[in-house]
């Protein structure tokens, strides 16, 4: 899988693809990046890369021509699966939607930075926009990084445990149930005894039981999607 990063600040993005899972990735041959800083896209001397809104208000808006130059770069070197708009008015990212997009070969993802970018650009090329919760941040960086590490985690052979990744929250629409781990007792408090009894289905159906306790009390709405 490629995924390719269009950003105003490529010092955010650029280090986490050279750490951890995102590095292990990379190192295995299963997943490449590349950045693109979009100051360097921009024609003026100054670099700039934003201009005021039309209609006025407050803040500004990252302006067409540095995008629209940038994002024909990346499509001249690869066709892209998805492009994809990180935006607080997309579609909210689920573990469905990370399902299907770590099917993909190549992506695209752009980090919007003020108050967002040119209609335009998203009109144009954009095929895809993604929210990571209903707030605002001060850019796209840090959730088109979360979308990633939520896309990568799910290639096969890039987490070790495969199963791992299969079994997380939210793959059947339940939190996960709770875990535990050496000793057996710690602090006067003890494991619960049907995780030490050896007995497969009794463990499997108190982790079921616990899950769906947990999801009713603390997200019933996923238990209407079930």
């Amino acid at each position: 899988m490629r995924i390719d990063f269009i950003t105003v600040l490529p010092d955010i993005v650029s280090p986490v693809l050279q750490t951890g899972m995102m590095k292990r990735a990379v190192d295995k041959g299963l997943c490449e990046y590349s950045v693109y800083d979009l100051h360097d896209f921009s024609q003026l001397k100054t670099q700039h890369i934003d201009d005021t809104p039309y209609g006025g208000g407050a803040g500004m808006v990252l302006s067409p021509d540095p995008l629209f130059r940038c994002i024909e770069h990346c499509k001249s070197l690869h066709t892209y699966d998805e492009i994809i708009f990180l935006t607080p008015d997309g579609e909210q990212l689920t573990q469905t939607l990370a399902n299907t997009l770590s099917l993909s070969k190549n992506l695209l993802l752009i980090s919007g930075r003020y108050k967002g970018i040119d209609q335009r650009v998203r009109d144009t090329f954009v095929t895809k926009e993604i929210s990571i919760g209903d707030y605002v941040l001060t850019g796209g960086e840090l959730p088109s990084l979360i979308v990633a590490d939520a896309i990568i985690r799910l290639i096969p052979g890039v987490i070790s445990d495969s199963e791992s990744s299969l079994s997380d929250s939210f793959q059947d629409n339940l939190l996960d149930a709770p875990y535990y781990t050496k000793p057996a007792t710690y602090r006067d408090m003890e494991v619960p005894s049907v995780l030490l009894s050896g007995n497969h289905k009794l463990i499997e159906e108190w982790k079921f039981q616990q899950s769906l306790g947990k999801t009713k009390l603390r997200r019933p709405d996923l238990l209407e999607k079930k």
